[in-house]
């Protein structure tokens, strides 16, 4: 089941006020973008955010699963708890890389 316009809108909204946010279809999942860095990625109408150490703490009692078969290990986000989302999003956007452009050939 491939995650719904709906449900990636909610994930949107949920987060909403932690900066700049946008998301793209990739392969039939999304990836959501803050201040044009990766964040989020949401398979099946599931929100997962990288094991990172700066979230380490405030994410050890959450879930865990792979977004897509031969992905690393991802934390669930608990989407529903939108100040808690905002937090940990917070976290991720500072120590994440803005993705260099690929040049064409």
């Amino acid at each position: 089941m491939a995650t719904t316009n709906e449900y990636i809108e909610y994930v949107c909204e949920q987060i909403n006020g932690v900066g700049e946010i946008r998301y793209k279809k990739m392969f039939g999942e999304f990836m959501i973008y803050v201040n044009d860095k990766p964040v989020i990625i949401v398979c099946n109408n599931v929100p997962f955010v990288k094991k990172l150490e700066c979230i380490t703490e405030i994410m050890k009692n959450s879930e865990i699963g792979y977004p897509y078969k031969g992905a690393k290990e991802h934390y669930v986000l608990d989407i529903d708890n939108s100040e808690f989302c905002k937090s940990v999003v917070s976290e991720i956007e500072k120590v994440t890389p803005i993705p260099k452009t690929k040049k064409k050939k």
